[in-house]
């Protein structure tokens, strides 16, 4: 009989921390957002993704209560690339400051989220909740903001261009409609891109023939004009392209071809103002809805036309004016070709306007009647320069 009651006893016993256990398992109700497991693989590897239709995005939102809020971010670049280091991280710090701590992101540098090419659709699906986009990956996705990309616009800095996108993307609704799949924080450019080759290239005549890694859109179409061939592929892609042939160059900003090394592999500098780049931070739709309304507030106290300026000031202004000095410290020399003025203007005339025309007529004949009043507007706001 003893026996007997000592085995009920353990059975109960087992009993009880069973069922405490599982309902444990599901959830206690706490507000903390751990999308997912962190990748084995270090932030500095540029390997593949976590599939873009596995979402991990946290369902539940935070409660009022000020608990932490765990949120995956995803960058294409490697911790320690410039981009990370001057802009991305300092970024995410502000963030998490402007909430006074209640955002918390685990940050995926280098690819070990999602790759570059799928951040559009993987942030779509739920494989992030912010994410770093480069938008002339995905062609003609954001059509009319590609303006700002056209060949040979006044440029003066990053951070001014980065200031017309923006405010571009708030004055016009179409414009702001084609990037709605997801949330933007910020809509930022690069510097101008230059063209670094494995062979002397002094004029754009001398570029005839040449593969040349570009981006998307107007990009492309300047490649093609000038009478090279545009290939499109990511930027961790072109050191080993260019280093094998496949590529007999690239057109790059200092941020690229310093974060890239591919200064390693590109002797020749041809620093004509081609053209910029267009990029952009984003949420997930559930994720940020699933924000409380004053941590919202507080993130965009430090998104926008802020955070815009903010990306091509520290990501691409810095890099421009230290970077030369930098490559030439770790003994590497670039032959760097600078054409005159009029050699750029009489270039920008042959290639520049002509290509405007032929993206407002494009445009247009998608059912785009605002193309032509955004270019307008466009050059308008890069002639006013920077709002103080």
């Amino acid at each position: 009989m003893k026996s007997r009651r000592v085995l009920l006893v353990v059975f109960t016993l087992v009993m009880v921390l069973g069922v405490g256990a599982a309902v444990s398992g599901c959830g206690d109700g706490t507000t903390e957002t751990t999308a997912g497991t962190a990748p084995g693989t270090p932030a500095e590897t540029t390997g593949t993704s976590a599939p873009a239709t596995e979402s991990t995005t946290a369902s539940t939102a935070p409660s009022a209560g000020g608990e932490v809020i765990k949120l995956k971010y995803a960058d294409q670049n490697a911790e320690g690339t410039w981009s990370a280091v001057h802009a991305g991280n300092p970024w995410l710090d502000e963030i998490e400051q402007a909430t006074n701590g209640r955002v918390e992101f685990e940050r995926y540098f280098g690819q070990t989220l999602v790759t570059g090419m799928d951040t559009w659709e993987g942030l779509k699906a739920g494989v992030a909740d912010l994410a770093w986009c480069m938008f002339q990956y995905w062609p003609n996705l954001v059509p009319l903001a590609e303006v700002i990309t056209l060949p040979f616009l006044p440029y003066e800095s990053a951070e001014l261009n980065s200031s017309v996108i923006w405010q571009l993307y708030e004055e016009f609704p179409s414009i702001s409609e084609q990037f709605s799949a997801n949330r933007p924080a910020a809509v930022f450019t690069s510097t101008p891109f230059y063209l670094l080759t494995t062979k002397e290239v002094r004029t754009l005549e001398d570029m005839k023939g040449l593969k040349i890694r570009t981006l998307g859109g107007p990009p492309t179409a300047l490649v093609e004009a000038i009478g090279a061939s545009g290939v499109l592929m990511p930027q961790p892609d072109i050191y080993q392209n260019m280093q094998t042939g496949v590529l007999d160059g690239a057109l790059a900003n200092w941020e690229g071809i310093y974060s890239f090394r591919l200064y390693e592999v590109g002797k020749y500098l041809l620093e004509v103002p081609f053209h910029c780049g267009m990029f952009g931070q984003a949420w997930n739709h559930n994720s940020w809805n699933g924000l409380p309304a004053d941590v919202q507030g507080q993130i965009d106290s430090v998104s926008g036309s802020y955070a815009s300026r903010f990306w091509g000031k520290n990501m691409f202004d810095s890099a421009e004016a230290e970077v030369p000095d930098l490559i030439a410290k770790q003994g590497y020399e670039l032959v760097r070709t600078r054409p005159t003025d009029e050699q750029i203007a009489e270039w920008a005339e042959k290639y520049g306007a002509p290509l405007w025309e032929d993206w407002v007529a494009k445009m247009e004949s998608q059912g785009h009647s605002d193309a032509r009043a955004i270019l307008d507007r466009a050059i308008e706001l890069l002639e006013q320069g920077l709002p103080q």
